[in-house]
């Protein structure tokens, strides 16, 4: 199999809001459906080969919201494309919507005014796709929808220390109540602070393995789980597999971020 990735930050204005590009060329690919994990970024993906194909569903350009369980996704052969991490309190500046309103859900790129993104990204090198979306997604910066400072901090917060957090000390921090705390995150993220919490605290084992960690116990404890089989069942809950089922079928199709960082494409 032949994979190629170059991962690109964005254009400054474009930086709050999205955290990197990444795109992608695979050849030979075996694996037939993979998993899109549960992550801290709502994901925008568009495909410059064929659809992807999920739940009954292709889409050549599509924003997945925050979620809590592994979406599935049919793969081809051949696969070319970019993702593009975006945070979701960003949303609402890109997309008019908030990330909320996408939790969970799958949608079209089509329905925020992009369904011709695909096209004009395929016909162009790789170094101009970048530039592309540079332009693309500043014009709907100039304006951005800041949310208000507490909730920026509190998500910040809760990133920073990958969900190692307690709730309770978050709102504190912040100025507010526990329940107002809770309201204004789902109300703006889609998922509670805990719910938040758990996925961040599953991101960052995943980058463990990624990164060739394999002593689970010691992954646990580092990643703020009781012990292994507390690690074990939320990843049955937020993967659908165990991580040792995870390693053998997915791992070899990715690569660890700092890797992936250093290569390019030459076109």
């Amino acid at each position: 199999m032949s994979v190629t990735w170059a991962v690109r930050q964005p254009h400054p204005v474009v930086r709050p809001l999205v955290a990197r590009y990444v795109g992608y060329a695979q050849d030979e690919v075996t694996l037939a459906v993979h998993r899109g994990l549960p992550s801290r970024h709502v994901t925008l993906v568009i495909s410059l080969a064929g659809p992807v194909r999920m739940a009954g569903r292709s889409l050549q350009g599509l924003v997945g919201g925050l979620h809590t369980s592994a979406v599935l996704i049919r793969q081809d052969r051949v696969q070319e494309g970019l993702q593009l991490e975006l945070d979701p309190l960003g949303v609402r500046t890109l997309f008019g919507v908030t990330a909320a309103e996408l939790s969970g859900e799958v949608a079209d790129l089509a329905e925020f005014g992009l369904g011709s993104l695909p096209d004009r990204l395929r016909e162009l090198p790789w170094r101009e796709r970048f530039a592309l979306l540079d332009d693309v997604l500043a014009a709907r910066a100039v304006e951005p929808v800041v949310p208000p400072p507490e909730l920026g901090e509190a998500w910040r917060r809760m990133r920073g220390a990958d969900g190692r957090v307690r709730v309770t000390d978050l709102a504190g921090e912040v100025g507010w109540s526990r329940r107002h705390l809770g309201e204004r995150f789902r109300a703006e993220l889609g998922l509670a602070p805990k719910q938040a919490a758990r996925v961040l605290r599953f991101e960052r084992a995943g980058r463990l393995l990624r990164g060739g960690r394999r002593d689970l116990a010691s992954v646990a404890a580092d990643c703020g789980f009781y012990d292994q089989a507390h690690l074990s069942n939320e990843w049955r809950a937020l993967a659908g597999c165990t991580p040792g089922r995870w390693i053998a079928e997915e791992l070899p199709f990715l690569q660890d971020e700092e890797v992936a960082a250093e290569q390019d494409f030459r076109a």
